[in-house]
């Protein structure tokens, strides 16, 4: 079953990377890097300090890099646990696929989709009662995962594998700081 499930992956992301055209590569080479994510960071740092003040919108800017933080190392343990090695360096399909980067590295579960998916989660609950509209916020996970499926560095399990990881730990990490730091909540 195993083995049925992995081939319907590699199915599924020739399909879906072979659907991209060089007429749109820059678009989703400049999605799929973070940096150019920074307005959307700045953005809600802006609504975190407007909503929680200074001196309680800096400790949870420190919650977004301890946040960060752990994402990133959990998925390199379970990148060097499970050694999956990426589409564009899979010798078994990667002669089909459409190739604009070249990561080393492996590639379950995508860090990508666990950690724009945790930050988001995070967000959203954080935010949810001063906000309305920040559930938009959900296309910014959506899009950063999508690229790396355009981009041919990652397979759709390691992309929905991330993203239930990162939704998972976002509500977790956001119950877990609304029990360290109560006092952040009582006039939020």
């Amino acid at each position: 079953m195993l083995e049925t499930l992995i081939e319907k992956d590699k199915e599924l992301l020739i399909f879906l990377n072979n659907l991209g055209s060089e007429q749109w590569d820059w678009l989703w080479l400049g999605i799929t890097n973070q940096f150019h994510w920074s307005p959307l960071f700045a953005f809600i740092l802006f609504l975190v300090f407007k909503k929680f003040g200074w001196k309680n919108g800096i400790i949870i800017l420190l919650s977004y890099v301890v946040l960060v933080t752990f994402s990133d190392q959990f998925v390199n343990f379970i990148k060097n646990s499970f050694e999956r090695l990426r589409p564009v360096n899979d010798p078994s399909i990667n002669e089909m696929l459409r190739k604009l980067v070249h990561p080393g590295g492996y590639s379950f579960v995508s860090g990508h989709a666990t950690t724009s998916t945790f930050f988001t989660v995070f967000t959203v609950f954080l935010l949810k009662d001063a906000y309305k509209y920040i559930k938009w916020v959900f296309i910014f996970p959506i899009l950063f995962a999508y690229s790396r499926l355009y981009l041919g560095v990652h397979f759709p399990l390691d992309i929905i594998c991330g993203g239930i990881l990162g939704a998972t730990f976002g509500y977790g990490y956001y119950k877990l700081v609304r029990k360290i730091f109560p006092k952040l909540f009582l006039n939020a």
